[in-house]
């Protein structure tokens, strides 16, 4: 029997967990400039980052995912700075993403409920938990999951979302954005339009995470290269057009970042004289949501398990079931992700807090881009496999370093229609919650010293 993941399988494993619905709302709310911003970012970052992964993929098909990459240009230590960077980021943006599911599945029961700090964290709590104990199946149950959930509760909310949004515009209804010129092209003086290129960016973040399971694919030097450039274009697709749907039916200042996209749909159908659909929907976009988080639970702990083997970690976190996952450090992110989701009860306001977690996580992955980039510029192409063209890859790592840097930066700025008391209290969390977050790399690079005098030998070499 072939328990390898295919092209297609694998397509869908990159797009379901890429392309949320969940990011709409957030890109909507800055108008018809999003096109222009979605195009430049995925020329600087999306495509540059697809062009790194499937060549390390193919270079490296026997060792996928960051911490091996980083680790063949700068060593083990920096390796594991990088996967550190893409697992504590995965915790801080879950729950985010458990926000969403949850607002979303109030239109279940009552729309009301969106509002209400103690059912999203309940439910929240709920769906994570549940998910980390379907994740203890390992990756084959995963996939089936992921490509079931990302076929109907993703891609088809989206072509119906982008249809809704068309049939709104040849009916001649009332748009909410204007496509001038001077409204396509942002102006970057603008607060709203920098904190545009934060929320495009985190839209885009997880191309590289396929790469953990390189040994689980059919054929990856041909069927990963292949994989992430139909991705590319489903994405750049979904998201453009699922963008502006729910940009020309809401105004600006009722887009609600958690429910946004029912509000969109409740437009919609209400309008289109379909309401009974609403709840069905509700139910496919959760359903959707919820597959598409599951690849974001388990390859993050698969390359913390990569790192527990090289002896960075206390050898209890490298015990492995019987379907070879690492259930205990699932249990960890558990814990994390339900912390970080009970200081929802102490924000004041839901949007704001939502925007905090996504720059804050968003940055933590930037910083492990810029080593990726740095990985790739400083090894050499290799002679074989899949190949970028030499100066394509340079100028593909020049400008994803760019871009890195800069979003970063401007993950400092408050968006002007967030409601906060001091947006210097904003900076210091954000540089309190970057230090705080990188702290533990420190002792375990001291704690893997201390193994190493004591003739420890780590469970996985070259």
């Amino acid at each position: 029997m072939n328990n390898k993941i295919s092209l297609f399988p694998l397509i869908l494993l990159i797009v379901a967990a890429i392309d949320s619905i969940r990011t709409l709302p957030t890109t909507a709310f800055f108008g018809s400039s999003l096109i222009f911003l979605y195009l430049l970012s995925s020329i600087v970052f999306l495509i540059p980052v697809a062009f790194i992964s499937a060549e390390f993929s193919s270079r490296f098909p026997e060792q996928g995912g960051i911490f091996h990459w980083v680790r063949h240009a700068f060593g083990d230590r920096t390796g594991l700075l990088a996967v550190w960077l893409q697992w504590i980021n995965t915790m801080v943006w879950y729950p985010t993403m458990l926000l969403f599911i949850a607002g979303t599945a109030t239109h279940l029961i009552s729309p009301s409920l969106a509002y209400n700090k103690n059912f999203l964290l309940i439910a929240s709590l709920a769906i994570f938990w549940s998910l980390t104990f379907l994740n203890l199946k390992g990756i084959k149950v995963s996939v089936r999951m992921n490509s079931f959930c990302g076929m109907i509760g993703t891609l088809l909310p989206m072509c119906l979302l982008i249809a809704l949004g068309a049939w709104w515009v040849f009916s001649s209804n009332s748009v909410a954005v204007a496509f001038s010129w001077n409204d396509l092209l942002p102006s970057f003086d603008l607060l709203d339009n920098c904190g545009a290129i934060v929320t495009i960016m985190a839209s885009f973040l997880g191309m590289e995470l396929a790469g953990v399971h390189v040994s689980d694919i059919e054929n990856p030097q041909k069927n990963f290269p292949k994989a992430i450039g139909y991705s590319v274009l489903i994405l750049l697709g979904t998201l453009i057009l699922g963008s502006l749907a729910v940009a020309i039916v809401l105004p600006k200042q009722d887009i609600h970042f958690v429910d946004g996209i029912m509000q969109t749909f409740t437009t919609f159908l209400t309008a289109f004289h379909m309401p009974y659909l609403i709840p069905v929907l509700a139910l496919l976009i959760v359903i959707g949501s919820t597959g598409g988080s599951v690849n974001w639970l388990l390859s993050p702990a698969k390359g913390l398990l990569q790192v527990a083997e090289f002896g960075f970690l206390p050898s209890f976190f490298s015990v492995k079931n019987k379907h070879g996952v690492p259930f205990r450090i699932l249990v960890l992110q558990a814990i994390l992700v339900s912390t970080f989701s009970f200081f929802l009860q102490f924000v004041p306001n839901v949007n704001t807090y939502y925007w905090f977690l996504m720059s804050l996580s968003t940055g933590l992955y930037m910083l492990m881009y810029i080593l990726l980039f740095l990985a790739a510029l400083k090894l050499k192409r290799p002679e074989k496999s899949y190949r970028i063209p030499h100066g394509v890859r340079t100028i593909s790592c020049l400008a994803g370093l760019c871009a890195c840097a800069i979003t970063i930066i401007i993950g400092f700025q408050l968006p002007s229609n967030m409601v906060i008391e001091n947006k210097i209290t904003y900076v210091l969390m954000i540089v309190g919650g970057f230090s705080l977050m990188i702290l533990p790399v420190t002792f375990f690079w001291l704690y893997q010293k201390k193994r190493t005098r004591s003739n420890y030998s780590p469970l996985i070499r070259d």
